[in-house]
């Protein structure tokens, strides 16, 4: 049995959580309003404050989306009470980044700048300090969206194992390579 699935979900008092006959689960909360379809299979119970989720069958479909729907359901609710924050730290001499409005335009070395349209559900935010590399910030009730833009956005210049230049989410560890010197042996 899934044991990400069997966990029950705790609802706080302070969101709203309405299934549907539809199966359809929404979520209001102080942050905002979320919404997800779950398959018809399976099941969903709210009883004292908390949501369980359960399968028909053992059938690997049914195991599968078993934890998944726990999941998503979990993750909407941490969504709207508390949200989400994701900082991407651009990491190259010249690399910029800038908010107008939901433009964020960034110069990641190449000969032109990027422009990208931001969602208007999630907020943006480019700050540069002197002397550190500057930082993209974004916010937002959605974990799907909000990672789906980050991995966006580090794709744009994805980090290079020689130097380290790149988009990175903040505190993530780049395995480095030795440069062709490392590799000579003395003659």
């Amino acid at each position: 049995m899934s044991r990400i699935g069997k966990k029950p979900v705790v609802v706080p008092s302070n969101v709203q959580l309405e299934v549907s006959d539809k199966n359809v689960i929404t979520v209001k909360g102080p942050k905002g309003t979320l919404s997800q379809v779950v398959d018809p299979d399976i099941e969903v119970k709210r009883e004292d404050g908390e949501l369980t989720i359960d399968r028909p069958t053992n059938q690997k479909r049914h195991k599968s989306m078993h934890g998944l729907y726990r999941a998503l359901v979990a993750n909407m609710i941490e969504g709207v009470t508390n949200g989400y924050t994701v900082k991407l730290e651009l990491v190259g001499v010249g690399y910029k980044a800038e908010v107008n409005g939901q433009v964020l335009q960034m110069s990641l070395g190449y000969s032109h700048g990027i422009y990208m349209q931001i969602p208007s559900e999630l907020k943006v935010s480019a700050e540069t300090l002197k002397g550190k590399n500057p930082v993209v910030t974004l916010q937002g009730i959605d974990k799907q969206l909000i990672g789906h833009i980050a991995a966006k956005i580090r794709s744009l210049r994805k980090v290079e194992p020689y130097k380290g230049k790149g988009v990175r989410f903040e505190g993530e560890a780049i395995r480095r390579k030795a440069g062709k010197a490392a590799g000579k042996g003395k003659k």
